[in-house]
């Protein structure tokens, strides 16, 4: 018996029929994907974790943090033309839009939408092109990858802080909503007409062609938005558990006591920041 991902309570007796009951219902899974915030696979690049002297921080915890506040972190949020575990295809262009246009970006712990969980609230999303080798796996070429770049403060999340400069973070994984996908299918029968075009024309572009071979199909994702990027223990694409990090040097200059702004002003401003 053959189950889709899509609908794990039906069972179907052979892939056509399964695929077939797909396209008939293409509309509805796409509304409802388009509905849910997803977690994507998690990629990593090769990078090294410095400290303030620009030497080499090694993960053995040998070498010491104390005077470290502040890091600069990236960190590759996902790659395109790559099947990942929901069965979707990130195509090249689909990151340009939310890249641009996201200027309040988070830095989450494990996806989790709380307080104490956020790394950092100063993220700029940008895409960038990086060979398959370059991120760990052993495909030829390059890819569109969509790169977080965030600075976080030791003490908004201590215990993300301390992983990070101890390079113990080796995967990420996106939050993202869908904002235009369709459905490729591999089948030449009249009712999945539409569907075969994507595939001919956009299946050339997957470099893990066993996986999408063995699904029969997969869903093309045209554009996407950002919502977070998290640091997560493990993602489902295999890679080099490795990122960089670097500190932020302190460039503040102090004020002498008479041109301070006086405590009762500090806190007006302070307040007013809250509720912008």
């Amino acid at each position: 018996m053959i189950v889709l991902k899509e609908f794990p309570e039906k069972t179907f007796s052979t892939p056509d029929e399964a695929v077939e009951f797909l396209v008939e219902n293409k509309k509805f899974v796409i509304s409802q994907k388009k509905s849910i915030v997803k977690h994507g696979d998690g990629i990593d690049w090769n990078g090294r974790v410095l400290n303030e002297k620009k030497e080499s921080i090694k993960a053995d915890g040998n070498a010491s943090f104390e005077n470290v506040s502040k890091i600069n972190i990236i960190a590759v949020s996902n790659t395109c033309n790559y099947y990942d575990s929901h069965g979707d295809v990130s195509l090249n262009g689909s990151w340009k839009r939310t890249a641009n246009n996201t200027k309040d970006g988070l830095h989450l712990q494990e996806h989790k939408m709380q307080f104490d969980k956020i790394i950092s609230d100063q993220v700029e999303f940008k895409v960038e092109i990086k060979t398959w080798k370059e991120l760990g796996f052993n495909y030829e070429g390059s890819t569109e990858c969509l790169v977080m770049y965030s600075t976080a403060s030791k003490e908004d999340n201590p215990y993300m802080f301390d992983k990070y400069v101890k390079g113990k973070v080796k995967q990420h994984s996106v939050g993202l909503r869908y904002i235009n996908i369709d459905l490729a299918v591999n089948s030449s029968a009249d009712w999945a007409k539409d569907e075969k075009e994507l595939w001919d024309k956009y299946y050339p572009m997957i470099v893990n062609k066993d996986d999408v071979d063995e699904a029969g199909y997969f869903w093309c994702v045209f554009e996407q938005k950002a919502i977070e990027n998290s640091a997560v223990p493990r993602g489902s694409n295999p890679a080099t558990p490795t990122i960089s990090v670097e500190p932020v040097t302190d460039t503040s200059t102090k004020q002498d006591s008479a041109d301070a702004t006086p405590t009762d002003e500090q806190k007006r401003i302070i307040n007013l920041n809250l509720f912008i």
